[in-house]
């Protein structure tokens, strides 16, 4: 049942939402908290135990990095010791995610190549206090941090133009990989990735032009962490970064042993070009996914997981179905010998104002917990229970 280094054979997980970048919203400067809008740290314990208590033994878990580091080199490491604690006392194994869309207050943004070795001080620092965890996340969605805070213009830098994104993108990769070598060279640790899974679909025929550049667009982030040479389309990204930057990366080009590379699939991670008069059903994204996988193990060769996944897109009483749905894909790819090695619901909560991707900082629910945010269960978490239990 397990792999080499300690990974079960198909991996069930769930995670809480840590997210905090910065956002514009009234005229102001705001940072988001979603872990004080969860109200999670003053109810640790009990969160951890509902976790637990459906047979999940994997926690995706990380403590914000501007906690941690409150001043330039400055540790406090209250929340992580709390943290990692907790994870022991309800027999979960910490998927260690070290920096999720946000920054300390002392780097200006993504797009400022400063933070990168103060990331690396801090996996380094860590690394050097914690001896026991083995999996890590060390930056979320690199493509996503880039995408909000390099082109939507929504987060952090708030820019939004191509070659602040593929700025910010070689950045957060380059953070990423550098890290992952220091765990490697540190212990037999694991990178278990999570990083957004667009899906592309044509409407017709002459739509397929337009979905591939843009699945080029989103494959990026894979060929610069894998050392895969990238599409024509995207290869002005050496017109937007310094080559230092890129050689950097190029240093450091992600293995295949101990790598369980990370599918972050939404219902709304399926993206229509051109024009559909009805909009996609539940079997047709699953189907886009399927298909999108399949695609990206053929150019890439990992092992991978659904490291994200909840009923984002569609309405909460659907969470059985897609769940379902997505278990039998990945069920459909083993059994074709791809490596699909896992689930993670995220998050085990309700989230707030994740509808707005976050712009609109106002509390509202985003209803995608296992669990509401009366911390109630759903039915999607009996579901998630007995396929804990049914992987065990």
């Amino acid at each position: 049942m397990n792999r080499p280094g300690g990974l079960p054979s198909f991996l069930v997980a769930c995670g809480e939402e840590a997210s905090d970048p910065l956002v514009w919203h009234d005229g102001r400067e705001v940072r988001v908290d979603e872990l004080a809008a969860s109200g999670h740290l003053a109810r640790q314990d009990a969160d951890l135990s509902d976790v637990a208590g459906l047979g999940v033994r994997w926690w995706r878990y990380g403590m914000p990095w501007r906690l941690t580091e409150p001043e330039p080199g400055v540790y406090d490491w209250t929340l992580w010791d709390r943290a990692l604690a907790a994870c022991e006392r309800h027999g979960l194994e910490p998927i260690v995610d070290l920096c999720h869309f946000g920054l300390p207050d002392h780097y200006p943004g993504f797009c400022d190549p400063a933070w990168i070795d103060g990331f690396a001080r801090y996996v380094d620092a860590f690394l050097a206090r914690y001896r026991e965890p083995r999996f890590f996340t060390p930056v979320n969605e690199p493509s996503i941090t880039a995408q909000c805070s390099g082109r939507w213009g929504i987060w952090n830098d708030r820019r939004a133009s191509r070659a602040d994104h593929l700025l910010a993108l070689a950045h957060c990769t380059l953070a990423n990989v550098e890290a992952i070598a220091r765990i490697d060279a540190d212990r037999d640790g694991w990178w278990v990735g999570a990083e957004a899974f667009g899906c592309h679909v044509a409407a017709t025929a002459d739509d397929e032009a337009t979905a591939q550049e843009a699945r080029e667009l989103e494959q990026l982030v894979w060929d610069l962490h894998f050392g895969v040479e990238p599409a024509p389309s995207v290869a002005d990204i050496a017109e937007h970064v310094p080559a230092s930057v890129l050689d950097r990366i190029a240093a450091h080009p992600v293995g295949i042993e101990r790598v369980l590379a990370g599918h972050d699939m939404y219902p709304v991670s399926v993206t229509v070009h051109g024009e559909r008069a009805e909009p996609l059903s539940i079997e047709e994204r699953l189907a886009a996914y399927d298909a999108e996988a399949r695609r990206w193990f053929a150019r890439y060769g990992r092992r991978f997981w659904v490291s994200e996944t909840s009923n984002l897109g569609l309405d909460v009483d659907d969470g059985p179905r897609w769940l379902d749905g997505l278990v039998d894909a990945l069920d459909g790819m083993r059994a074709d010998g791809l490596p699909a090695d896992g689930i993670c619901w995220y998050s085990r909560g309700d989230q707030y104002d994740w509808h707005t991707m976050l712009a609109r900082p106002v509390g509202e629910v985003t209803e995608v917990g296992l669990f509401d945010a009366e911390r109630h269960p759903r039915p999607v978490a009996r579901a998630y229970a007995q396929l804990a239990q049914s992987r065990t």
